[in-house]
């Protein structure tokens, strides 16, 4: 029997297309704070929603012991409860699904011996990796469940960033089992996407600190941070140490975000400009195309974020937005690396 056929490619794409869904509600569940309506985990009896007026109440009763609700919400209705609660719940459903999708077939494929050595150990990587994901949902929802009324923006970061990295990792063996003989390296170029690759998680990370503190909310404008103003004030004032700006401070964080934004941009533009010189394979041609068009919707995307302070529709897009840019990045690397 062959290893590593058709069947486990689908497999693994199956992953990453349930993993692009998980962000994207997440992305949602963010937007309209509703991550903080569900304050227990039952990984078993909670896949299910409440299912009577009687188990409703007491799933508010709960929601109304901790900060979210005593702090910001004390006007919710038991129908304006069932709104934000029917976000996270979709949210934790979808992640226990991924988890039956990776173990199960990952113990069939492995019993029946359709899996290569490097699979197996890459799947491996992938069901811890998806495990651990899950651990840092729990983990970010559970500090806003003791004095303040959200979560740790770090928490958060550490969430979606995670969720972005496991994406580019399955898509990475998938890639690895269609393209399984080397192509010619060029090395100078490889290790520019490298870099490229690198600080587009660098701006993921920042995006989710964006997010984790409003931050989208406030200075919208563009280019200016406010009307003249490229660096705002509030940027190197708002926090002390000076440093702490930069990774608490709506102002700064939004700060480097924008700074990041056109450094992702100018990182793309040296790619296509080098690759301009060189003998490209159609796959090496259409990775690069692809980063081009892709970064510059997302800039546009991001500008618009801000210029019209983050509705949900269009703060989802923008996350999507970095779901596929990463996905070219990921796809443009591996197209350079074998």
């Amino acid at each position: 029997m062959k290893k590593d056929n058709n069947k486990v490619v689908y497999w693994l794409l199956t992953g990453c297309v349930l993993i692009f869904i998980m962000v994207v509600v997440g992305g949602i569940t963010r937007l309209t704070h509703s991550g903080l309506s569900i304050s227990n985990y039952k990984l078993i009896s909670g896949t299910l929603p409440p299912m009577n007026e009687v188990e409703w109440q007491e799933a508010f009763d709960l929601y109304k012991q901790y900060p979210e609700y005593q702090k910001l919400n004390t006007h919710f209705t038991l129908e304006d409860f069932k709104d934000i609660y029917f976000w996270e719940w979709l949210h934790r459903v979808i992640g226990r699904f991924i988890g039956i999708v990776f173990i199960i077939p990952f113990l069939y494929f492995l019993i029946r011996k359709q899996l290569t050595k490097s699979t197996i150990k890459k799947s491996i990587v992938l069901l811890i990796m998806g495990g651990f994901q899950g651990f840092l949902g729990w983990y970010m929802v559970k500090s806003g469940l003791v004095d303040r009324p959200d979560v740790s923006h770090y928490r958060l970061a550490a969430h979606l960033t995670t969720a972005f990295v496991t994406f580019a990792y399955t898509l990475w063996v998938v890639l690895d089992i269609l393209y399984p003989n080397k192509s010619i390296v060029n090395s100078k170029l490889k290790k520019l996407v490298q870099l490229s690759l690198l600080i587009l998680i660098l701006q993921i990370i920042y995006g989710a600190f964006v997010a984790g503190l409003d931050a989208g909310f406030i200075h919208n404008h563009w280019p200016m941070m406010s009307e003249g103003k490229f660096m705002h004030e509030t940027v190197y004032i708002e926090q002390t140490p000076l440093i702490k700006n930069f990774i608490e401070g709506k102002s700064g964080v939004q700060f480097v975000h924008r700074i990041l934004a056109y450094v992702v941009v100018v990182m793309v533009f040296l790619i296509w400009k080098r690759t301009r010189t060189v003998n490209l394979t159609n796959s090496q041609k259409n990775g690069v195309n692809a980063l081009v068009g892709l970064v510059a919707l997302q800039f546009l995307l991001g500008v618009f974020t801000i210029l019209l302070q983050v509705p949900v529709w269009l703060g989802v897009a923008h996350q999507v937005g970095a779901f596929f840019l990463l996905t070219a990045m990921t796809f443009t690397l591996h197209r350079f690396s074998k």
